[in-house]
């Protein structure tokens, strides 16, 4: 038998409110959407964190963005080795089957998975070195940006930087795809990366002239 368990009342509660309201109050929107099907105008990748509200930052209305979440916002290589590859499958679709017009790699301050990288790549965190550690093995592909912040001696500076990484990190990754590539060769796609301050409610928006963030 499946392990499941009946959902808290307080969710219930709240999805009963929501029914009850927004639901009720855009019932047309909602047909909408099932009818026509989802037309986002772009993909959004970003972590997996509680505290990043991807559609509140942008105001954006349901059906807007593709959102794929994960663990520090990361984006694999492209590796076609017929193996499971979840992010790389939420790239593919939203690439090639929705059209997006952008991909907005989203990082953020006090991020759990980039401390963990920087624990585990500093030797403090033996747990994400075992080789059956999924968020270890996640996080190699952070190692090299690790490798470039390591010399910032303020613990703050040097993780912050490495969250700015991250980002920098899957933009490179996203273009090892070659349906990417070719989308934004084409013109047919732009990639961005950005990083929000949660404490402040500030973006940063990373400028390839300048290989610098710069705020919005």
């Amino acid at each position: 038998m499946r392990q499941v368990k009946p959902l808290p009342k307080s969710l219930i509660q709240r999805y009963h409110g929501w029914k009850a309201t927004t639901f009720a109050e855009n019932a047309a929107w909602y047909r909408r959407l099932a009818q026509d099907g989802q037309r986002p105008r772009a993909m959004v990748i970003s972590c997996c964190d509680s505290r990043v509200h991807v559609t509140s930052i942008f105001g954006a209305e349901q059906g807007e963005f593709f959102i794929h979440r994960n663990i520090a916002n990361l984006v694999p290589p492209h590796e076609p080795d017929g193996l499971k590859h979840g992010t790389s499958a939420a790239i593919e679709y939203a690439v090639q089957s929705l059209r997006v017009a952008q991909i907005i790699v989203l990082g953020h301050s006090q991020c759990g998975g980039v401390r963990g990288c920087e624990e585990m790549c500093s030797g403090h965190a033996p747990d994400l070195e075992r080789e059956d550690s999924f968020v270890g093995r996640w996080m190699d592909m952070l190692r090299p940006g690790w490798e470039s912040v390591r010399h910032l001696e303020d613990e703050a500076t040097r993780l912050e930087a490495l969250e700015k990484q991250a980002v920098l990190i899957s933009l490179d990754n996203l273009m090892t795809f070659p349906f990417v590539a070719a989308a934004v060769e084409s013109g047919d796609l732009a990639l961005h990366g950005l990083w929000n301050d949660i404490t402040q409610g500030e973006l940063e928006i990373y400028d390839a002239a300048s290989d610098r963030f710069l705020p919005l």
